[in-house]
């Protein structure tokens, strides 16, 4: 699956709802998101990465399970591929505007066609990606069309916090005991993924996945030595909260 969808999906990052600024329904209730793209792989990396979100999440493979979908689901987002197999995305967009007409609308596009970006724009659509497309950029975008529509509530910050240590996903500041730490982009990525999943254990793969994109060319080796890169700004001269679970993987949780 992964390696089917590697051409479309590129540069992930999936997040998790852990220590960041969270969206609920005014009821309380997680934010709903429709998917619909007729290619199965692509659905569900968008549906793994939306869930750690802590969303609701549901998708479609065409026009017509999609205009279905949505009279039951109510959705708060769609995300919509232009090309589905039984109807275009645009015609799908008209039906659905007529139901929910204040539902925000990501188009997923083909690459370099402009005429698809004005034509999806120019029909309601409230914003658009490219394919390939980063799974961090898609979140980041339906977390911003999401707030704007007002469909959701903004809880927590920006802060995640383990025992002693903070980092700051806005500032991409990180402190221990007070003490300023130096990262790079990487380490920073690291951290962060290991933080929004504070004692649980991580395996290489998941890492790899995460923090590196899925078409990483490199071998599990490299977890390990920017494992040790943390380790050596995080846990020297300190009591240790990077841990390495044998034959599993790491896990980050507060000093003893």
């Amino acid at each position: 699956m992964l390696s089917e969808a590697a051409d479309i999906v590129s540069g992930m990052t999936t997040i998790s709802p852990r220590g960041r600024t969270e969206l609920l329904r005014p009821d309380g209730g997680p934010v709903r998101v429709l998917v619909v793209d007729d290619e199965q792989s692509i659905t569900e990396l968008l549906s793994m990465a939306l869930r750690y979100e802590g969303w609701q999440i549901h998708s479609e493979g065409d026009g017509q399970g999609a205009l279905r979908a949505a009279r039951e689901l109510r959705p708060d987002a769609v995300v919509l591929d232009m090309m589905l197999p039984d109807m275009d995305g645009l015609s799908v967009l008209g039906r659905l505007r007529r139901e929910l007409p204040d539902v925000p609308v990501l188009f997923l596009t083909a690459k370099g066609s402009v005429e698809e970006r004005v034509a999806g724009l120019t029909a309601g659509g409230d914003d658009y990606v490219t394919k390939p497309f980063g799974l961090e950029e898609v979140v980041a975008r339906l977390r911003g069309l999401i707030r704007r529509s007002g469909a959701a509530d903004r809880r927590a910050g920006s802060l995640l916090v383990v025992g002693d240590l903070t980092l700051d996903e806005d500032s991409h500041e990180v402190t221990r005991a007070g003490e300023g730490i130096h990262l790079t982009a990487t380490e920073f990525e690291l951290l962060r993924f290991l933080m929004r999943n504070p004692r649980r254990v991580l395996s290489k793969a998941q890492i790899l996945d995460r923090v590196w994109s899925y078409d990483f060319g490199g071998h599990a080796n490299v977890v390990e030595l920017y494992i040790s890169y943390l380790r050596k700004k995080i846990d020297a001269g300190r009591e240790p909260m990077i841990h390495t679970r044998r034959g599993a993987g790491y896990m980050i949780k507060p000093a003893v």
